[in-house]
Order: C-alpha cells, then structure tokens, then sequence
C-alpha cells in the first residue's frame, strides 16, 4: 500500500477532531486510510446524528462503550463522564451505567471456568498429554 494516496474529504474526521472527540489511537489509520475511517466514524456517528436518542442517552452509551473491557478508552470515558453530568446525568445514572458495563468482564469466567473444570478433570484421568504445544 502506498502512503502516497490523494487525501480524501474527511468532514466527520475533521469535525471530531475539532470538538475534541479524535481518539489519538485512530492517526495511524487515517494516515493508511483516511477514507475507510471517514466511512467508519460516519457509521459510528449516524445514529447520533438521526435525533432519535437524547443527548443523555447518547452520553451514556458513549461512557459504557468506551469502558467496555473491549475499548478501555479512559479519556473516552472521561469525556462523557463529564459531558453527561453537564446535561443533567445524575452520578447515580453514570454508575449504573459502569456496574452494568463491568459484566461483560464476566464472559470470560463464562467461558473459561467450564474449560478449567473440564481440563482438570481430564489430566486428573489421562495424565499429562504428551508432545503438545
């Protein structure tokens, strides 16, 4: 892939990148590919652009995605920490909001603690199996 690409109209870039919403993490890729993040952040914004959730909600769902164990983008949450307090989100509603994100932490006890037990079980029968990994 060349670096040397025609630089595409990057509007919804731009605009994030002007209200303080650009996560640094995405540079690298805009600099590889700045119209596939334009036509990435146009998705991600759409839903808030069409009006249907208000600006509360909107927050809300911003702080429990960027707190997910899949995201931990803590200047993220931070942001809309602040930003939902300044509409009115009482720190009761954020919390909540945190306490219900932290359980997808949960999934990976969900899925491992059955294996362990299964594994366990397994060497505790066979034995060790020879020549793996």
């Amino acid at each position: 892939m060349s670096l040397d690409q025609p630089k595409c109209v990057t509007p919804t870039s731009d605009a994030m990148r002007d209200a303080g919403n650009w996560n640094p993490a995405w540079d690298s890729l805009a600099e590889l590919d700045s119209e596939w993040v334009e036509k990435f952040l146009g998705m991600a914004v759409h839903p808030m652009c069409k009006g249907v959730l208000d600006p509360k909600t909107i927050e809300l769902i911003a702080i429990a995605v960027d707190a997910s164990c899949t995201h931990l983008y803590a200047s993220g949450v931070r942001r809309h920490i602040r930003k939902a307090l300044e509409l009115g989100v009482s720190v009761e509603e954020v919390l909540a909001v945190l306490q219900l994100t932290s359980v997808l932490g949960i999934h990976s006890m969900a899925l491992g603690a059955p294996m362990l037990i299964e594994e366990a079980q397994k060497l505790a029968v066979d034995g060790p199996v020879q020549g793996t990994y």
